[in-house]
């Protein structure tokens, strides 16, 4: 069961009309590849993708399942958006209630065990061995876990064990972590004790319906048999702008563990057929991923430039992401920015700005442009804005004869 419903308000400008699973990554993928390539990897071939915020997109993508092998005649891939019941019903309010509302979805299918995902980490896992684990330990519930810097603890569910790795202690988002071993957010239960600790939740008035907060605190304060697995892998959290960013830029990385053509691990993606890439003459292009159909006259620096982008001549591109259709004509320069799709930078634009030439580095940044945004010919964004919408602006020239206009 894939939990891909959050609105993904931290990423602001990129998921202003776009559930943040459906958000681009990596020249080719949507952030949702990840979990779905890692499952159909494992040998898993029955997935829920529960989606509720600007669905559309989304739903459209994954449409029957096919490039991940998972347009099955029994099981395959299934879109879960909230529905009404006669009993009544609501959105999904939390992690917890979007599982119990599609319980029974789950128990159609009778299995023994439930593995529940988010949609929007970058990541590749073998979910066979973390089931193998649980399996051997006997246990109710088992939560991968990842140990992260001791400063980032506190953004995370964070878990104790003892030597067997039976967790002995959680507490999600502490100001003062005791561990660094952090919840990954993904999670394998016992089918019968999820659905036990599900129906007792639902029936809390008090509780906010979620995993980390209500759940999983209620199994360990129960006695049940709650277990931490141990993941070493590339993981990332892309639900910020500059985790999604620092994302991007690790695929430029060659010491970075992240290899997404890898053939014993192949992340897929739903990809129409396009144009290889045509680099002009004059064009200069460094430490970047350059995706089918996209055009380069200009000069292209650690960038991840995702289908049909082009870079007329004369333009600067170095530290960017650019999603697909996005233009930049000619003597424009883009700095660490992000542009969603379809963006045009007019021509002689600035977007964005370097760190070294941001004296104030509280106000540096990346620069986020919406999709479909137009800068005009000469307009400058600067460092950390976020254009979430076309708005008019007011451009100042000074004429041969200095008069200004």
């Amino acid at each position: 069961m894939i939990l891909a419903g959050g609105q993904g308000s931290r990423l602001f400008a990129l998921t202003h009309k776009l559930a943040k699973p459906a958000v681009p990554f990596g020249g080719k993928y949507r952030i949702i590849d990840f979990t779905l390539s890692n499952c159909v990897n494992s040998g898993i071939d029955t997935v829920g993708v529960l989606t509720q915020y600007q669905p559309l997109e989304l739903n459209e993508y994954i449409g029957s399942g096919q490039p991940w092998d998972l347009d099955r005649v029994h099981g395959g891939v299934f879109v879960l958006p909230p529905y009404q019941k006669s009993s009544g019903s609501d959105w999904y309010t939390g992690t917890a209630n979007a599982i119990y509302q599609n319980m029974q979805f789950i128990l159609r299918y009778s299995p023994d065990y439930v593995l529940i995902l988010s949609g929007d980490h970058v990541y590749k896992m073998d979910y066979t061995k973390m089931l193998a684990f649980h399996i051997e330990k006997q246990a109710d519930c088992t939560i991968a876990t990842l140990e992260v810097p001791k400063h980032e603890a506190s953004r995370f569910g964070i878990l104790a064990s003892d030597e067997d790795k039976r967790v002995i202690d959680f507490e999600e988002k502490p100001t003062q972590p005791k561990s660094c071993d952090a919840s990954m957010g993904i999670y394998i239960f016992s089918t019968s004790v999820l659905v036990n600790y599900l129906q007792d939740d639902d029936k809390d008035p008090i509780s906010t319906k979620d995993f980390g907060k209500n759940i999983i605190p209620a199994m360990l304060h129960s006695g049940a048999r709650l277990y931490s697995y141990q993941f070493s892998g590339y993981w990332k959290d892309v639900g910020t702008i500059d985790s999604l960013w620092e994302a991007n830029m690790d695929l430029l990385d060659p010491s970075m563990p992240l290899d997404l053509q890898s053939p014993d691990w192949k992340i897929y993606a739903r990809n129409a057929v396009r144009p290889p890439q045509y680099v002009g003459d004059n064009a200069v292009v460094e430490n970047s991923i350059v995706s089918e159909g996209v055009e380069i006259f200009g000069t292209v620096d650690f960038s991840v430039l995702f289908p049909d982008v082009t870079i007329e001549e004369g333009a600067i591109l170095r530290d960017s992401i650019l999603m697909p259709g996005c233009v930049i004509k000619k003597g424009a320069v883009v700095d660490y920015a992000i542009l969603a799709e379809g963006c045009v930078i007019g021509e002689g634009a600035r977007v964005g700005a370097r760190p070294e030439d941001t004296p104030d580095k509280d106000n540096w940044g990346i620069t986020v442009l919406a999709k479909d945004i137009t800068v005009p010919p000469g307009a400058v964004v600067p460092a950390k804005a976020i254009v979430e919408e076309n708005r008019p602006v007011t451009l100042t020239f000074e004429t041969e004869e200095g008069a200004v206009v």
